[in-house]
């Protein structure tokens, strides 16, 4: 892409992020699109000024394209694009039986139990106990303890139900047993300090990063619950339901709680252009992408009471907008407060979009993907043609 086209680009996409500001003056907003390797837009907008939690201290009072935002369940795909790269690196398999270096996690007739059905949210274990505490979220040891306790819903792998706040447990013990280093330690070691973004993607953010993170702010109206006793409900306790307060705390930023994190949008749209093999870094092989890319599991989700889902490993095989790709070409992840990173194989994109406005509404994602998609439409080039850059 060229200067012009590139600062064409930015103008655009900064253009829609004034307007989401202007449309809802407490809206804090970041987007970053890589196209190719190059980032072509890089923006924010909005207040970065609101409720925090106990001993954080007051930030910037603008979202810039450095500050650093709570991404909810987005961080999801970034803990997967983690594992993805371990299996490429031959430190784990898709198949390896969690009992085999946790065996603990046997408990109860979980011992068929694999990274692929982690990935795949087929465990068994969506809920972590009814009475979980935020202090409990954020006692790694003590988490995984109730895990490997825990009886499973379903046979490993004969069921599929949206591992809201257990999945960063799951994979992240499987890891630590499996190579002897954290997810977190993974995380820069092997993809973001490549990448040059190692201060830009966290799980638990270091103390002296704190000045960076915007609050999140709540969504008007009433908080929305799922129906006390029904399997959501039991999946996200209310102790740790997420939402603007769970996220301005200190303790949740800075521990380790891989089913969410924190980052810039940059950095997040470099990692997914890194696992497209832009960015000078192919994280993963063109096969291995294939695979991460393809939908695996078509169904109702038993947690959540969705009727029917997509999902691949360990991500969602889809764009937030009019989804334009080809099946096996989107993959990406969204979160609680409408954040969202996804990138396009064919079209060649990384985008993300993270919020401080918590809530579940993806209009502001989809409406950037609108724009990319029509910036960068989807080319001719198939899965058989992708190669590194």
């Amino acid at each position: 892409m060229g200067d012009d086209a590139a600062r064409a680009a930015q103008a655009l996409v900064q253009e829609a992020v004034d307007r989401f500001v202007a449309d809802d003056p407490g809206l804090g907003v970041q987007v970053a699109v890589i196209h190719e390797g190059e980032l072509v837009a890089d923006v924010a907008g909005g207040p970065a000024r609101g409720p925090r939690g106990p001993a954080v201290r007051e930030p910037t009072a603008a979202v810039t394209p450095d500050s650093l935002l709570f991404a909810a369940s987005a961080a999801k795909g970034v803990a997967s694009a983690v594992a993805h790269v371990l299996v490429e690196r031959g430190e784990l398999a898709y198949d390896l039986r969690i009992a085999d270096v946790w065996p603990e996690f046997a408990a109860h007739g979980k011992g068929g139990a694999t990274l692929r059905h982690v990935l795949l949210h087929s465990v068994g274990v969506p809920a972590p106990p009814y009475t979980t505490t935020v202090g409990d979220l954020c006692d790694w040891d003590g988490m995984c303890r109730s895990l490997a306790d825990a009886e499973p819903w379903w046979e490993p792998g004969t069921g599929f139900g949206y591992h809201a706040q257990t999945f960063g447990f799951l994979l992240g013990e499987t890891v630590r047993r499996a190579t002897g280093h954290t997810l977190s330690w993974w995380l820069r070691e092997a993809v973001t300090g490549p990448l040059g973004v190692e201060d830009d993607v966290h799980f638990g953010v270091p103390a002296a990063q704190l000045d960076r993170v915007a609050p999140q702010v709540p969504a008007p109206g009433p908080p929305s619950a799922p129906e006390t006793g029904s399997p959501a409900d039991r999946a996200l306790p209310p102790g740790i339901r997420p939402d603007a307060a769970f996220a301005n705390r200190r303790d949740v930023l800075t521990s380790d709680i891989p089913s969410g994190g924190t980052m810039s949008a940059r950095g997040a749209a470099r990692v997914y252009a890194g696992l497209l093999g832009y960015d000078g870094a192919a994280l993963v092989s063109p096969e291995r992408l294939t695979e991460l890319a393809r939908p695996a599991y078509e169904g109702p989700d038993e947690v959540m009471g969705l009727p029917s889902v997509r999902w691949a490993l360990g991500f969602a095989p889809s764009r937030p907008g009019p989804d334009p790709s080809r099946p096996g070409s989107a993959f990406g992840m969204f979160g609680a407060n409408g954040s969202g990173m996804w990138a396009d194989i064919d079209s060649r994109v990384a985008v993300a979009v993270l919020r401080n406005r918590f809530g579940p509404d993806l209009s502001t994602a989809g409406e950037i993907d609108r724009l990319v998609a029509d910036l960068f439409p989807t080319s001719s080039r198939g899965e058989d043609s992708w190669t590194t850059q």
